[in-house]
């Protein structure tokens, strides 16, 4: 009898070994640690030559994070962090998952390994087709994998039968073309991983100040009074911005950081770039560090804006920018009306903050005027995660810190091209103008009906009103909450796809057949029937520039994700007018169609050949807020948590190592938070621990609670943590079966990853 494969990592201990959490982050060690894991994947002499080029204007992109290169000069030693060297190494790995090896394996034995083990396989070789039935995958042609895709597409009742998944990796290039194939079939559903990560940035962004996207540069952290880094910890998810906070230090700027856990790299880091720093003492970054609750961040900005009003009324105009607000905001009146419903001392209370330590943020804030607030995911993934950023965005509109050097909105993307597949077109509801673009130059009528977003797109699997599902790069049901949901909603499709580089879960979590179809990485060289192309793609900043793989591929039988998408639309779609061949041999030519018809890439092939590449036009940087509603930039009103936990119930958010980047296991360590060899571990206040009645190592099961469901994640170790009283945080994506499909946030329908309610139980 065939089992079904496990949909969540399988809960086994690798020996946890527990370290004193270090003073500083980056350094002498992470360049060790970057080392040794290239020496391990690739060989040095090859890894030394792939980190020359990683990052440099005639190299290639970090596949890693979307944190911007510097306009001008770049490091010739290392302008890349610890985990882009790793992710280079996992994708330039020596390591190969050929059709032998699948053979030899099946999706059971495969499912018994943990991420890591499956992740350190190595790269995938061959198309391979799991048949209906079957216990193992076969490699297949690339023209019968693109039949099945044809025949299957085409015998659905309706093109809205199937999911288009995109992850953030993918090329500008490849994306644009993904999504001509998408609509070209004849639906909307595109959901990305933005949906689970910015979509509440995008949907408050776009609200107030006109553009889904940040509005600073790299270049204004030089400039900045002070920078806010909130829900954020930038030395393992995003290390090289520890650099640009750095340069906001060495200028005389000041930092706030507010997060529920102490980040060693928001205390201090070790400059890598200057060997003459190796060895020193840092840079120390925190003026203040204020250790919130999770998810009280609305209720902070709200206390904090209260004290900058009665300053403000005591010397009017020496606190608010009144000119600023005057002449480019509406909604002032109304804001401040219902700002002065909420007093400072219940709001304090909702932070676990003291008031001395919400008083000395005020004054920071009051003090300056150029202004940056940095966000990710401690924001956005919360029920209220859109009022979070609306009040973000509250407080810059009331200092004018908005259009303006070294002030301005970052939210920090996580993926590399995650922002530039949503400019090229990758979002369930494109504007209208965009589709009258696309119809226009390509000559057909594209679906105006909005599309399924991610967490749509999984209730329609469950339902069975979707059958077919593609995931263009991305482990779906591993970076997708309520794992176990998620992993029967694939199971219901006639077909599920992969486009990928290495193994991962999903795979082996499949409909009745299944395909696994292997495309180049960011690393290898990309020669169509024009010759040697380049791709393009688009940091957290605007920045559009190229990137242009080193390494012969590691197998004749790869394709580029571009190739791919232009195979499938030329088998499925019989009666496209696209030349698809054309656009799959010439990347100029896709560029070319992108040029017009989406605004900002006048001379776009020109442009991005010109080292460092271009900056795409950003309203709120020029202080222009035409695109809203109102034309200005627009105050809003924002609530504050509506959770309250019963007696022995925690809020849980789910955090990442420092060996990992999104569902990439690269190791078993989080250094950084003292934990070694270990992900099955739940972190806990001291005085939480001891009213419940549990010790360190504790081996406990975690259960969420939403709406009378319950989910259990099992075996657990408890670990005393600096965290505050009621909160815990744990690993994903062991812990990303608690996440309710259901819980999401107002408007965005983003997933809220960091407002899970548990309770623990001693096993």
């Amino acid at each position: 009898m065939i089992k079904k494969t496990i949909a969540q990592p399988p809960e086994k201990f690798t020996g946890i070994e527990e370290i004193e959490v270090p003073h500083s982050a980056v350094g002498f060690k992470a360049i060790k640690s970057a080392l040794t894991y290239i020496n391990d994947e690739v060989g040095m002499v090859k890894g030394i030559g792939l980190l020359a080029k990683l990052n440099q204007k005639d190299g290639f992109d970090c596949p890693g994070c979307a944190w911007p290169d510097p306009d001008e000069k770049r490091s010739f030693l290392a302008e890349y962090c610890e985990n882009g060297a790793k992710a280079v190494a996992e994708e330039a790995t020596k390591n190969r998952v050929s059709p032998v090896f699948f053979a030899l394996n099946s999706i059971d034995e495969l499912g018994q390994l943990s991420d890591y083990e499956l992740g350190k396989k190595g790269r995938i070789t061959n198309p391979m087709y799991l048949r209906e039935g079957g216990t193992h995958y076969e490699e297949i042609s690339w023209d019968g994998a693109f039949e099945l895709i044809a025949k299957t597409l085409n015998e659905l009742e309706s093109p809205d039968e199937a999911i288009f998944y995109t992850s953030g990796r993918t090329s500008n290039e490849a994306a644009y073309l993904y999504q001509l194939f998408v609509r070209q079939y004849g639906t909307n559903n595109l959901p990305d991983c933005s949906n689970m990560c910015h979509e509440s940035s995008g949907s408050a962004l776009g609200e107030t100040l006109g553009i889904g996207k940040g509005s600073v540069t790299l270049n204004d952290f030089k400039h900045a009074d002070l920078v806010i880094v909130m829900g954020q910890n930038p030395g393992t998810n995003h290390p090289r911005m520890l650099t640009a906070l750095g340069e906001t230090k060495e200028h005389g700027g000041k930092i706030i950081s507010v997060n529920p856990l102490p980040e060693v790299g928001l205390k201090n880091f070790i400059e890598p770039q200057n060997p003459l720093k190796w060895f020193g003492t840092g840079t120390d970054l925190s003026d203040l560090f204020l250790q919130v609750k999770i998810n009280g961040d609305v209720a902070l900005l709200k206390a904090i804006l209260l004290l900058l009003l009665e300053k403000e009324k005591i010397n009017p105009g020496t606190v608010f920018d009144q000119e600023f607000i005057a002449k480019q905001t509406l909604g002032y009146e109304s804001f401040i009306a219902d700002l002065e419903k909420y007093n400072v001392t219940d709001l304090i209370a909702q932070t676990g903050l003291s008031h001395k330590e919400v008083v000395e943020a005020a004054e920071m804030i009051a003090d300056n005027k150029k202004i940056i607030v940095c966000w990710a995911m401690g924001l956005t993934q919360h029920k209220n995660g859109v009022d979070n950023i609306r009040e973000v965005v509250n407080l810059l509109l009331l200092k004018g810190s908005i259009g303006k050097p070294g002030a301005g909105t970052c939210p920090v993307r996580g993926h590399s091209n995650v922002q530039g597949d949503r400019t090229m077109g990758i979002w369930e509801k494109m504007p209208e103008q965009f589709l009258e673009n696309i119809d226009a130059y390509f000559d057909f009528k594209s679906p105006r009906k909005h599309g399924y977003d991610v967490v749509k797109a999984i209730e329609a699997m469950h339902e069975k009103k979707a059958r077919f599902f593609l995931g263009m790069g991305g482990n779906f049901n591993s970076a997708t909450p309520d794992t176990e949901y998620t992993a029967q909603a694939l199971r219901n499709c006639d077909l599920t796809v992969h486009i990928s580089t290495k193994i991962n879960r999903s795979h082996l979590i499949h409909g009745k057949e299944a395909l696994i179809l292997p495309c180049l990485g960011r690393t290898e060289i990309d020669t169509q029937a024009s010759g040697d192309q380049f791709v393009t793609v688009e940091n957290s900043m605007g920045v559009i520039s190229k990137s242009v793989g080193i390494l012969e591929p590691l197998s004749s039988f790869l394709k580029s994700e571009t190739a791919i998408v232009a195979g499938m639309a030329k088998a499925t779609l019989k009666n496209s007018k696209v030349d698809w061949d054309a656009l799959s041999a010439n990347y100029d030519l896709i560029r070319n169609a992108v040029e017009a018809t989406i605004p900002g890439f006048d001379k776009f092939n020109e442009r991005v050949r010109i080292p460092g590449g271009f900056y795409l036009p950003n309203n709120a940087r020029e202080n222009d807020f035409s695109n809203t509603h109102s034309g200005k930039a627009n105050f809003t009103i924002n609530e504050t948590s509506d959770v309250v936990l019963e007696k022995e119930q925690y809020m849980m958010m789910t955090i990442r190592t420092h060996d990992q980047y999104n569902t990439t296991i690269y190791g078993l360590n989080d250094r950084y938070r003292g934990i070694l060899n270990e992900r099955r571990v739940v972190f806990m206040n001291q005085q939480d621990i001891d009213e419940a009645g549990l010790k360190k190592d504790d081996l406990v099961d975690l259960i969420s609670h939403f709406e009378g469901q319950e989910r259990l994640a099992e075996k657990f170790i408890v670990i005393p943590y600096s965290i505050p009283r009621s909160c815990t945080a744990t690993y994903f994506p062991e812990a990303n079966v608690l996440v309710p499909l259901h819980s999401k946030a107002r408007i965005s329908n983003q997933p809220t990853s960091k407002t899970v309610i548990i309770t623990i139980h001693r096993r």
